[in-house]
């Protein structure tokens, strides 16, 4: 059976640090690009960082640049999301997505729901003093 589990949220302070997993089954993680989104209350799911599946080549929106990084481990099927810094704008519902290689060229926009092929069900991160 398929899977992506995430883990590794909770709560943090304002310059705190946490690094998010996604353990996948169920499939050969080396060729699937793996993104990570993250839905904060009120608003939609946006893409926030993707990591390439045959180059391995990563990904950051502007406002996550220098402050996270994906990281991908195929031989232990699990992808990794480090962050550091953290900001109360970074509060959100973290998942992560396996998709096509074509997945980190739409990550960022709306048409990344093409490329998706497999959700995990998330983790929360609450970044508050």
């Amino acid at each position: 059976q398929l899977q992506l589990v995430e883990s590794g949220g909770g709560m943090v302070q304002p310059g705190g640090s946490l690094r998010l997993s996604c353990a996948t089954s169920g499939f050969t993680l080396d060729y699937y690009a793996v993104g990570w989104f993250r839905q904060a209350p009120g608003k939609g799911r946006e893409g926030v960082s993707c990591i390439g599946s045959d180059d391995g080549k990563t990904y950051y929106v502007d406002s996550v640049k220098g402050r996270f990084t994906i990281s991908r481990d195929n031989a232990q099927n699990t992808v990794y999301l480090e962050m550091n810094s953290l900001k109360s704008e970074d509060t959100a519902v973290y998942y992560c997505a396996a998709g096509s290689r074509f997945l980190c060229q739409y990550y960022r926009g709306s048409a990344y729901t093409h490329y998706v092929g497999h959700w995990g069900q998330g983790t929360e991160v609450t970044v508050s003093s």
